[in-house]
């Protein structure tokens, strides 16, 4: 299995798909610079970074996480089987499922990864403008470790979910568009049917992991969010198994 996963995360940083991702990620974190240093509230203050719990949300980065990870393992399962690169995968390794479950470990792990990166990229940002203004930077070390750590937990999972939907759609387009249908569209018109589900959407979970949200516990947001990636990422075993290699 290790060599599998090995094999399948050399896969992902041969593509420029990884520098693609970061350079979103480094415009992101240009962004919150941004607003940092000519953003005010309505009345010309900057109370919005007055507090290190205003700080702690503005750099709290583990819903951009789930969201951005979704895209990247979406689009990076889908486009193996659109270029057929998962052929000599599937052929190489009999026990289809050991391929599957390889090749969702490394996007999860690059998910996590990109996410970390992001992450320390919008608290650097952050922190880097901050002398701009009246206010010096607020967020404790502790805190800063959660949004790392909440950051590539989040990534993770998202990373999981979108390769789960990049298995089963199979083709870049269509997985985007399910991902962005999972994630996106579909849990406002969920919470709009049912209210009491408001707390379990991705945004809010990733929110009390990275300490900026109280809907939940912090164990209950882990197991939710863990619940989340792993569904998709099951019924795309199950459908691999059952279909055809290409």
């Amino acid at each position: 299995m290790s060599r599998l996963i090995r094999s399948e995360i050399r896969k992902l940083t041969s593509t420029k798909m990884p520098i693609a991702f970061l350079l979103v990620l480094t415009a992101i974190a240009a962004v919150n610079a941004f607003a940092v240093i000519a953003g005010t509230d309505m009345d010309g203050s900057k109370t919005f970074i007055s507090t290190e719990a205003d700080q702690q949300s503005l750099m709290a980065f583990a819903a951009n996480a789930f969201m951005g990870a979704g895209l990247f393992g979406a689009i990076a399962v889908a486009r193996e089987y659109g270029h057929h690169t998962v052929v000599p995968t599937f052929l190489a390794s009999p026990r289809r499922y050991r391929a599957v479950v390889a090749q969702l470990v490394a996007v999860a792990i690059g998910g996590a990864v990109l996410s970390f990166i992001g992450a320390g990229l919008t608290i650097g940002a952050v922190a880097l403008s901050l002398p701009s203004t009246e206010f010096g930077f607020l967020v404790s070390g502790a805190h800063v470790a959660q949004i790392l750590l909440a950051s590539a937990f989040a990534g993770a999972a998202g990373a999981t979910l979108g390769a789960g939907i990049g298995a089963v759609v199979r083709n870049v387009g269509g997985a985007v568009t399910s991902t962005v249908l999972a994630l996106i569209v579909a849990p406002p018109l969920v919470v709009q049917l049912a209210n009491g589900t408001a707390s379990w959407m991705p945004n809010v979970l990733s929110g009390v992991l990275a300490g900026v949200a109280t809907d939940v516990s912090t164990a209950a947001a882990v197991g939710a969010l863990a619940v989340w990636a792993l569904v998709p990422a099951v019924v795309s075993l199950v459908a691999v198994e059952r279909r055809d290699v290409a």
